[in-house]
């Protein structure tokens, strides 16, 4: 026999997490045969090893529901049983829960039900793919509802100031002016879910932070959610220091396409660099989104597929282009023939 213990419920998450009648406790006793008791604020699970390894991850995923929702929905309930016995969809599409009333943010595809099911359960989560997949919308989406329901204290957007051709020496205006431009994504999209006016004041109260990378150095943020954007556009050192600026219940979110970086030529890429050294430390979760994921204009993706062929074509070797170029003018001559 294995017992396990979760502690410091809250008295008032007690109901929401039992269930009426404490039907989702005996839902998880019967599910996973075990032993479940609730005193002085803690949860005791008894009973076979692997039993109780499962119903002890199961609860600790409602229970971090109620601590960020209050609540708890029959389809939510599934789909964490689901997931952690791999029995059924792995994820869900619940709505993501925005400060603007009546709008409702959820995921469109399966790559991004795992996207956000990865942060919901994550306290670092970096997500890769190409553009149009969601990565930084999504990421806001859920920083918004951290923020309604009192998670986080502080919503901190960031991205690198690198782009083709231009610095911010040479843009006109003061600092907020010529960072703007380069911060403008991020800002779009917290606007849409927030409104201008409301994103304004949270601005001025200093709830909402929206900066370039390069100043970050030297801070500790605890009790934020913090997204950075563009992360293929961040040298190794700066993906280390922005990372190591997580304080206590802080949330980071890192998104970029690793296929495409503005550095200087033989500068490597912090994504890149961080997909490969963190991959094994647990908490940290990688999650890939693809073209299947594009939710844009339908061109969009088919524009992204183009661009990935003509690079796959440019990587492959001489011998095979030169196959390849050969098979092409040889389906050419063959339809010509046909046609005359």
């Amino acid at each position: 026999m294995t017992e396990n213990t979760i502690p410091a419920i809250e008295p008032q998450l007690i109901l929401p997490l039992f269930g009426a009648r404490d039907q989702h406790l005996r839902r998880i006793r019967q599910r996973f045969n075990v032993a479940i008791t609730h005193r002085d604020g803690q949860i005791k699970i008894t009973g076979d090893e692997d039993n109780v390894a499962q119903a002890t991850e199961v609860l600790t995923h409602l229970k971090r529901i109620v601590e960020r929702r209050g609540s708890l929905t029959p389809d939510l309930f599934d789909a964490t049983v689901a997931q952690v016995t791999g029995e059924g969809p792995p994820v869900s599409n619940e709505a993501v829960d925005v400060l603007q009333t009546g709008r409702q943010i959820r995921p469109r595809t399966e790559g991004q039900a795992n996207y956000v099911d990865a942060i919901r359960n994550n306290d670092i989560v970096f997500a890769v793919g190409p553009a149009g997949t969601g990565k930084t919308y999504l990421a806001v989406a859920m920083a918004v509802e951290a923020l309604k329901h009192q998670a986080i204290r502080k919503i901190v957007l960031v991205r690198p100031a690198v782009e083709a051709g231009e610095s911010l020496g040479y843009l006109p205006g003061d600092m907020q002016a010529k960072i703007n431009p380069y911060l403008r994504p991020l800002l779009d999209a917290i606007n849409e879910m927030i409104g201008y006016d409301q994103v304004q004041q949270l601005i001025q109260q200093d709830v909402i932070e929206v900066i370039p990378l390069a100043y970050m150095r030297g801070r500790t943020l605890n009790e934020a959610f913090i997204i950075l954007d563009e992360a293929q556009n961040s040298t190794v050192a700066q993906m280390k220091m922005f990372l190591t600026r997580m304080g206590h219940d802080s949330k980071i979110v890192v998104s970029g396409d690793a296929t495409q970086t503005d550095l200087p030529h033989h500068t490597s890429s912090g994504l890149r660099d961080a997909l490969v050294r963190l991959k094994k430390i647990k908490g940290v979760r990688m999650v890939e989104l693809t073209a299947a994921d594009i939710v844009r204009h339908q061109l969009v993706q088919k524009i992204v597929e183009a661009y990935e062929v003509k690079q796959r074509d440019s990587r492959a070797p001489n011998g095979q282009q030169d196959q390849r170029n050969k098979t092409g003018e040889a389906k050419k001559k063959t339809s010509t023939t046909r046609s005359e």
